[in-house]
């Protein structure tokens, strides 16, 4: 690992088993501002309860605005706006409703995703999944930057373990010669790291730091494309679609926890541009198992190289 990726747990004191509150106990986020992207469903709804209950602002940028308020119904200090991260005009729409408002933002989370769907097309021919999990949130962020708050900002990108399935495939990155469901969902969560390394290298100087992390496996509404065979052969669930106490999966209140401490730990205050796993930095992966962050998605040439080609795909940079 390279010296801007110092992957090696740090004993945070807590683990798979922590929630989101629990991470936020004795904190008091009055007056501190987050964004969060899927922020009315599963874990990104965790998020959003336990950052209220912490007394933080958060605006829920959603593609399908109408169900996020129904969601959020009876949350204090929460906003919904209209985003949908597949169409980079809807991006640039919320950026300049928000930018025109004058507020900074402390925390900037992105936990909306779409993964192992039918092989889909947006904008101009792009893969689904790598456009909606990366570059929706790469022009996000590069749109907002402005209003990121200098000298304390955190942007937290969220990945998965399933980064293991797939580094970048820099000579079909879009997916044009046969499309594998799994793989093509592995690349965007290796993206999602990717993005992390560099945005902290070129943000820190500014005093905002980035972190990429796996949630944990959660069964929530991202679960939505995976039929319930597949489900089954997996060992998630039972024949009704009962999920199985010995898959071994998190609650959506542990399953937010990750992405909160990365939001919110003074922990972290001296890291950045890592790879975070059950409220810990996580290990280099070892070859075989299951947990850590693999090489690829953590290696800062490659990440270089991917926040180039985003730039160019999206038309955004706000460092050029």
């Amino acid at each position: 690992m390279s010296a801007t990726t110092p992957q090696h747990k740090i004993g945070s004191g807590f683990g798979a088993d922590s929630t989101a509150d629990e991470v936020l106990a004795g904190l008091d986020l009055g007056g501190r501002l987050a964004i969060v992207t899927g922020g009315y469903s599963g874990i990104g709804l965790e998020t959003t309860r336990a950052l209220t209950r912490a007394g933080a602002h958060v605006v829920v940028p959603a593609r399908r605005a109408e169900t996020a308020r129904e969601a959020l119904t009876g949350l204090d200090g929460v906003e919904v706006d209209e985003l949908d991260l597949g169409d980079l005009e809807s991006v640039r729409g919320f950026a300049e409703r928000f930018l025109a408002s004058g507020r900074t933002v402390d925390f900037m989370i992105g936990s909306a995703g779409i993964m192992a769907c039918p092989e889909t097309r947006v904008g101009p021919g792009w893969e689904a999944q790598f456009a909606t999990n990366h570059l929706g949130h790469f022009a996000l962020v590069n749109r907002l930057w402005p209003a990121l708050a200098p000298g304390g900002a955190r942007v937290v990108s969220v990945s998965s373990r399933a980064h293991h399935f797939s580094g970048m495939r820099w000579d079909d990155v879009q997916w044009r010669r046969g499309y594998d469901k799994w793989e093509a969902y592995g690349q965007a969560k290796t993206a999602n790291v990717l993005f992390a390394v560099h945005l902290d290298r070129l943000g820190r100087d500014s005093g905002v730091r980035a972190f990429a992390l796996h949630p944990g496996g959660i069964m929530t509404p991202l679960q939505r494309h995976i039929p319930l065979a597949e489900k089954i052969e997996r060992g998630w669930t039972d024949e009704q679609g009962n999920v199985l106490e010995v898959a071994g999966l998190k609650t959506p209140e542990q399953g937010a926890a990750t992405q909160t401490w990365a939001a919110t730990s003074a922990q972290l205050a001296d890291l950045g541009g890592v790879y975070l796993e059950d409220c810990d930095v996580a290990e280099p992966a070892v070859e075989g198992e299951p947990t850590g962050v693999k090489a690829w998605a953590v290696d800062p040439e490659q990440a270089a190289r991917l926040w180039d080609l985003s730039a160019e795909l999206t038309g955004v940079n706000a460092f050029a």
